[in-house]
């Protein structure tokens, strides 16, 4: 998922490398993926996937060079050889378990919950909300659970950049695919009116607030401190809150061990207020406080943190 909105001087190329890039594997591996993942169980898959994730790690010298970035912030240090491939197999694991569950292979997956109960009181009251989350850990794990308990949860999202990869999904989980709004790339209106119709009825739009989009202008970028430096937020989806004057909570699925994952809801602004005068710096207060919170995840385990490019550039 992605949830930005955009802003008049573009970004640099790099702010918006993460969309630019085109899926690696291709539709071979893909449709290989999904061959293993129908026929075959979890424990062969996760072999393969250990093969996957170690061609990853030396064929990708950009991620690597985004990732020892990463490392840098958050530990003072370089990752050696064998954290970057942990790093990858973690991400590995995440996409692949995506399969499984968009497939309804649940059996075997454990799922701890942290905040629970602030979800189970939005459904009971029929009133919706804007999840927001970052590409970090699973939205997967989340969704499924959300689906077996009950909730009404959409995804605000660019696909483009991964077509192959939702396509191949799609056709596992096809009521998944129709529970994901297109982020409009050219700012229009349609995404929003789509988003502010689903809250009216109640339901959950979950949008992730960590990478800038395409063609973003200033207007429309903050930077704030994010482990200890400089870094470049999209204002999109906390601009979209405060015009839709609905509430916000923080989301994350963060994978643990061979197939756990540790689900966490923490309630983040009931109204993202922007008053008139100061609305620049209202919104300023608002991506930091949000870093600060994704930082603490991170912190928490950083293996599923899963933007390979230089975060801080």
């Amino acid at each position: 998922m992605s949830g930005p909105v955009l802003a008049p001087a573009h970004v640099p190329a790099k702010g918006a490398e993460w969309l630019s890039r085109k899926e690696r594997g291709g539709v071979v591996a893909i449709r290989l993926t999904v061959f293993l993942v129908t026929v075959f169980g979890r424990t062969l898959t996760r072999l393969v996937a250990r093969l996957v994730a170690l061609y990853y790690v030396l064929t990708s010298p950009s991620a690597r060079a985004g990732l020892r970035a990463f490392y840098l912030r958050l530990e003072g240090r370089a990752p050696s050889f064998g954290r970057l491939y942990r790093h990858f197999l973690r991400f590995v694991f995440s996409t692949l378990d995506a399969f499984f569950l968009a497939s309804g292979k649940t059996r075997g997956f454990e799922v701890t919950r942290n905040g629970h109960q602030h979800l189970e009181a939005l459904r009971v009251a029929k009133k919706g909300a804007i999840l927001l989350g970052a590409h970090v850990g699973s939205f997967y794990a989340m969704r499924i659970q959300g689906h077996e308990e009950g909730l009404r949860l959409f995804a605000l999202m660019h696909t483009k950049n991964a077509r192959m990869l939702n396509d191949a999904l799609e056709k596992l989980d096809p009521e998944g695919a129709a529970r994901v709004v297109e982020l409009d790339p050219e700012g229009g209106m349609d995404s929003m009116l789509k988003v502010k119709e689903l809250l009216e009825s109640g339901a959950l739009v979950a949008i992730l607030g960590d990478r800038i989009p395409p063609g973003a202008t200033e207007d429309r970028i903050v930077r704030v401190p994010f482990l200890g430096a400089e870094a470049a937020f999209p204002a999109g989806p906390l601009l979209l809150a405060a015009t839709l004057k609905c509430p916000v909570y923080l989301t994350f699925g963060l994978g643990r061990g061979a197939n756990t994952y540790d689900l966490f809801c923490e309630p983040f602004a009931e109204r993202i207020e922007l008053p008139r005068g100061r609305r620049k710096e209202a919104l300023a207060e608002w991506v930091k406080k949000y870093a600060e919170r994704l930082e603490a995840f991170v912190r928490r385990s950083p293996e599923n943190w899963f933007n390979f490019y230089d975060f801080w550039r």
